[in-house]
């Protein structure tokens, strides 16, 4: 004989979600969200971190996942490539030069570079997030750029019998208006990125800012310090030509 299932329990209605979203074998909520216009990823993610630690309760807490993750795992790497990138950099330039010395004064120009594209991104309010990042590792093949047209001219003239310190004023003056219609160029070229507005504008602007900020940097510098660090260089690795024993006397030919 069959038993009514209303003599063993009491039903009623209830309203309830139809699955339950687990990460990492945790209980979950998704959120997707985006940043508003003119505020970059990175300052978006830092927000929501914020927020997290102030508000959910004890036990609680917010992972990333997709996009978000990757942003936030390029941004620890950020460091590692930028160092890779300079020796990459400077071991190119090592097979160009056939010298370990010369391309230490061109692979200083990378700091100038970095140093003015952070500080154009702190003087405009923007973060440093993935997109300035990306911006920072072009700098340091734009950067060396202006120092190798003007050390390649100071081998040219050294190359002729000029001296050092006569080739490197030299390289100055003759190099110095090619070295700032090059700058000049791509200056215009990436502007509309640091001053664009609308859809994606946060990341352009991120560009933007770094490039032409360590760019104008680095030109202006260029001119004045490499050629400095390039004399200075060459004074304390050049290889001196062993001299000739002026000591020993020539032997009296055999008659």
């Amino acid at each position: 004989r069959m038993v009514p299932l209303r003599s063993l329990t009491t039903t009623r209605d209830q309203l309830g979600p139809e699955s339950l979203s687990r990460f990492n074998m945790f209980r979950a909520a998704t959120v997707n969200g985006s940043t508003a216009p003119g505020t970059s990823s990175g300052d978006g993610l830092t927000a929501m971190e914020e927020i997290a630690a102030r508000v959910l309760p004890e036990g609680m807490h917010i992972a990333w996942s997709g996009m978000s993750l990757q942003e936030k795992r390029t941004g620890s790497e950020s460091s590692v490539v930028l160092v890779l990138a300079m020796l990459f950099v400077y071991l190119f330039l090592v097979a160009q030069y056939e010298s370990w010395s010369i391309p230490v004064a061109v692979v200083l120009a990378v700091p100038v570079a970095l140093a003015g594209a952070l500080g154009a991104l702190v003087l405009r309010g923007a973060s440093l997030d993935v997109y300035g990042q990306m911006g920072l590792v072009m700098l340091i093949g734009l950067s060396t750029k202006n120092a190798i047209l003007i050390i390649q001219f100071i081998k040219a003239q050294m190359s002729q019998g000029v001296e050092l310190v006569d080739a490197t004023l030299n390289a100055v003056k003759i190099r110095l208006r090619p070295v700032i219609m090059t700058s000049l160029a791509f200056f215009f070229g990436t502007l509309p990125l640091a001053i664009a507005s609308g859809a994606g504008a946060a990341a352009q602007n991120a560009i933007g800012t770094a490039v032409t900020g360590g760019l104008l940097s680095a030109t202006f510098i260029d001119l004045i310090f490499i050629p400095f660090f390039f004399v200075l260089v060459s004074k304390m690795f050049r290889k001196r030509a062993p001299q000739p024993d002026t000591a020993a006397e020539a032997l009296p030919a055999a008659g």
